[in-house]
This record gives C-alpha cells, structure tokens and sequence, in this order.
C-alpha cells in the first residue's frame, strides 16, 4: 500500500510548472495580481502548497513565468516570412492584444526591462527592423520608440478599461470625459475642443495602430 509520501510525490510529478502557470493566470485574470497566492493556488489546483514550490521558488518568479507565456503566446503569431512592416505591426498589436486582455502583464513589464518577456519583444522588433534595412546606429533609438509606446499606451489602456469596469460602460465614461473637454475654455483649450466630438467614438486599437503606422513612417525616412 503506497504511503502519504508516496502519494505525494506522485501528485507533485504530475503538476507540471505549465499547469501552475496557466492556473496562475487564470486567477490574475479574475481577480488581479493581489489574489495570487500560493494558498490560492494550491486550492485552484487542489494540491499543497508544498508541492508547488518544487516547481517555483516565489510568488515573483510565477508572476515572470506567467507574463513570458502571454507574451510568447502574442509573439506566436508572426510568420517567418512576413513582410518587415507586416510584421512589426503584427508584434506590437499582438502585445497589445495582450495587455489589454490581461491588465496584470502590463504592470509586470514596466517593473523589469531585462525580463525574459521584454527581451523577446525588443528581439522580434529588433529583428525585423534590421530586415527593414535600418542603419545599424538607428536601430536602437528605433527599436525602443516602438517598445516604450507600446509599453506605454497599451498599458494605459488596460488600465483604464479595469478601472471602468463594474462602474460604467467605455461609451459613457468616454461621453462624459468629452463633456468635460468641451466645457474647457473656448480661448485656452481650442484644439482639445475641436478633437471632443471623435473621443467617444474611437477605438482604441485602431488609434494604438495609427501611432505605430506613424513611428514605421519616420523609421522609413532612416533607411
């Protein structure tokens, strides 16, 4: 008859680090970063926690593991063959895609630059723009532009999207943050007026491309 240690070991083989992981993310998905635990997760997972730390030393390497699968998963989807445009396009939705579906990686990538995760975005970018034919001393200043406003905007956006959530829906919190622009002063605030009427109408990934088609133009003078 097998002993509890024995049971146990056999239960901590069979939880692989990759189910710890999508577990993981399911719980930041749903009820955000604070409500990963190793308790939690132990009883997502219907194991000890014991067990758990065989395959992850703490909660800071979990959240790493967690963000590097999202975004390998978002980074999945460009081709080998693609166009350089094509594809750069193709990372940097796709990384926003990401964010805004899970507002936790956002937060995460911002705290550590050298993380596996960044390195792998600013690889993919860095990659093609060398396949774009930019100089060498360009490649730099070009490929971090495009990571910064990813980083930047997608992140603000997957914050304000949770913020809103259970308060009111993204057409009438936009609604009446246009009100509020076009009660601005008429003589001080004649541009931020005049661009109210599009706020509530636009989206926020097509405006997310437009700033990137805008950063591929000016790259496109440097080669």
């Amino acid at each position: 008859m097998a002993t509890e240690e024995q049971r146990g070991e056999r239960r901590t083989d069979a939880l692989s680090k990759k189910r710890i992981v999508e577990a993981a993310i399911d719980i930041l998905d749903s009820d955000g970063e604070s409500a990963l635990t190793f308790r939690a997760l132990a009883t997502h997972l219907a194991t000890g926690s014991g067990a758990l730390y065989w395959h992850v030393a703490n909660k800071s390497e979990l959240l790493t593991a967690a963000t590097d699968a999202v975004i390998a998963h978002a980074l999945a989807a460009v081709g080998d063959n693609d166009d350089p445009r094509t594809a750069i396009r193709t990372i940097t939705s796709g990384v926003f895609d990401a964010i805004h579906a899970h507002p936790w990686v956002g937060t995460q990538l911002s705290r550590e630059l050298m993380q596996t995760a960044s390195m792998q975005i600013l690889e993919s970018i860095g990659t093609r723009l060398d396949q774009f034919g930019v100089p060498d001393d360009k490649q730099f200043d070009c490929a971090t532009a495009i990571m910064s406003y990813i980083l930047g905007l997608a992140a603000q956006y997957a914050a304000g999207a949770r913020l809103v959530a259970g308060e009111t829906n993204r057409t009438a919190y936009l609604a009446s943050a246009a009100d509020r622009w076009r009660s601005l002063d008429a003589d001080e605030y004649p541009f931020v007026r005049r661009i109210a009427e599009q706020l509530p109408q636009h989206d926020d990934r097509t405006q997310f491309q437009a700033g990137i088609d805008l950063i591929l133009v000016g790259i496109s003078a440097t080669v």
